[in-house]
C-alpha cells in the first residue's frame, strides 16, 4: 500500500466529519435535515473519495478518473463553500440575511468553480531572464514540474504539454522536468508517456515525492520508454550546462553527498530538485541555477496566501548575492483537485544569457 493510499485512508473519516458539518450548516440556510440524512451525504462523499482510488491503482478507467475528478472538484468547492457560509453566519449577527441574499452569496462557489477549472486546463508559457558570468553562449531552457499525471489529469496532459513543448522547439534547446511527472492516483503504464517520443529536444526529469507513490520503477520505465532521460541523482552533460539531478528523498532512500565535486568549471551548473529547499547551501557550493517546483503557489486562492507563509520561495525567480538562481515554477498539473486561482498552470522558458 503507498504513501498516498494510507494518507487518503487515514484522511477520509476526517474528511467526512468535515462534511458533515459543512452540509448541516449550509442545509440551516434554508432547510434544515435531520442528523441520520446529512451524515448519509457525508457517507457518500467520503466514499466518493476514497473508493475509486483502490481500482485506479490496478487498472486507471474513464469511470474511474472521472469519479476521482468529481471528487477533486467537490473538494475545493467545500473549500469555498465553507468561506462563504462563515461569511454568511458572520453577517448574520449583525442583520438578517435575506434567503435571497443567501442563495446569491453561495452561487458565487460554481461561478469561480467555473473559472478555476478553467484556469486549471490552460497552459501557458511565461518566460524569465536569467544572466550568468560563466555562460558561453545564449541557451533556452523549458523549466516545467508537477504534471501530475494520474487519474485528475491523465493522458490528455501528456499531450498538451507535448505539443506545447513541440511549439517551442524552434526556440528552446531542452526540457527539465522538476519532479512530480506523476501523482500516485493511478497506476502507471509502460506506454502512458509515450507522447514525449514526439519531442525532438532532450527531455531531462528527477523524481519528486509523487513519483514514489505509484511505483518508482514504473515511472522510470514509462520515462525511458519514452524516451525523458532520468537524472536520479546523477549528472550530464548539454552543450554549456552541467544538470545534476538530485532526487527527493522518499522511504529508506539516502540523499547522495552534494559539494562541490558535483560542480564543474567551465560550465553553468544547474541543480535539479524538487522542492525549493537548500538553496543557500547549494548555491555556496557553486551551483548557478536551483529548478524546483513542488508548491504549486498554493494553487488557488486561499491557498495561496497560505504557501506564501509556509514556503520561504513558493514561486518565481529569485537571485542571491553571488548571482546564483533559484527558479520555482507553480506546475503545470494540479494535485488532487483539478482547479486553480491565482496561479498558472505553466510551462517557463529561461533564458539564460551572459551577463
Amino acid at each position: 500500500m503507498s504513501f498516498r493510499t494510507r494518507r487518503v485512508i487515514f484522511m477520509t473519516p476526517f474528511y467526512m466529519l468535515f462534511e458533515f458539518f459543512l452540509f448541516k450548516y449550509i442545509f440551516m440556510l434554508f432547510h434544515p435535515l435531520d442528523d441520520l440524512a446529512i451524515l448519509t451525504l457525508a457517507v457518500l462523499v467520503g466514499l466518493l473519495h476514497l473508493v475509486p482510488m483502490f481500482f485506479e491503482a490496478k487498472k486507471s478507467t474513464v469511470i474511474g478518473r472521472f469519479l476521482s475528478t468529481a471528487d477533486g472538484v467537490w473538494m475545493w468547492a467545500s473549500v469555498i463553500f465553507l468561506i462563504d457560509i462563515l461569511i454568511i453566519y458572520a453577517l448574520s449577527v449583525f442583520v438578517q440575511l435575506p434567503t435571497e441574499v443567501n442563495v446569491s452569496l453561495l452561487a458565487i462557489v460554481p461561478i469561480l468553480g467555473i473559472y478555476n477549472y478553467y484556469k486549471a486546463h490552460k497552459l501557458v508559457v511565461n518566460e524569465k531572464t536569467l544572466k550568468l558570468d560563466n555562460l558561453s553562449r545564449d541557451i533556452n531552457v523549458i523549466h516545467l514540474s508537477d504534471v501530475h499525471f494520474g487519474s485528475v489529469r491523465h493522458k490528455k496532459i501528456v499531450r498538451q504539454v507535448v505539443d506545447k513543448i513541440k511549439e517551442l522547439e524552434d526556440t528552446c534547446e531542452i526540457a527539465i522536468i522538476s519532479g512530480d511527472l506523476t501523482d500516485g492516483s493511478s497506476v502507471v503504464e509502460e506506454d502512458d508517456l509515450m507522447a514525449f517520443r514526439e519531442v525532438n529536444m532532450p527531455v531531462i526529469f528527477t523524481p519528486g515525492n509523487h513519483d514514489f507513490y505509484p511505483g518508482i520503477e514504473n515511472v522510470f520505465k514509462a520515462c525511458r520508454k519514452a524516451g525523458i532521460i532520468v537524472l536520479d541523482n546523477e549528472s550530464m552533460e548539454f552543450e554549456c550546462l552541467n544538470i545534476f539531478g538530485l532526487t527527493f528523498s522518499f522511504d529508506d532512500r539516502d540523499t547522495p553527498k552534494i559539494d562541490e565535486s558535483l560542480v564543474k568549471e567551465g560550465f553553468v551548473n544547474i541543480i535539479n530538485y524538487h522542492v525549493p529547499y537548500y538553496w543557500k547551501e547549494f548555491s555556496s557550493i557553486g551551483f548557478d541555477i536551483q529548478l524546483s517546483g513542488h508548491t504549486h503557489g498554493g494553487q488557488f486562492y486561499p491557498a495561496v496566501n497560505f504557501a506564501n507563509i509556509i514556503f520561504k520561495y513558493n514561486i518565481g525567480l529569485f537571485k542571491d548575492t553571488l548571482g546564483h538562481y533559484l527558479h520555482v515554477t507553480t506546475g503545470v498539473g494540479s494535485m488532487d483537485t483539478p482547479m486553480r486561482w491565482g496561479t498558472d498552470s505553466e510551462l517557463v522558458i529561461l533564458k539564460l544569457r551572459k551577463n
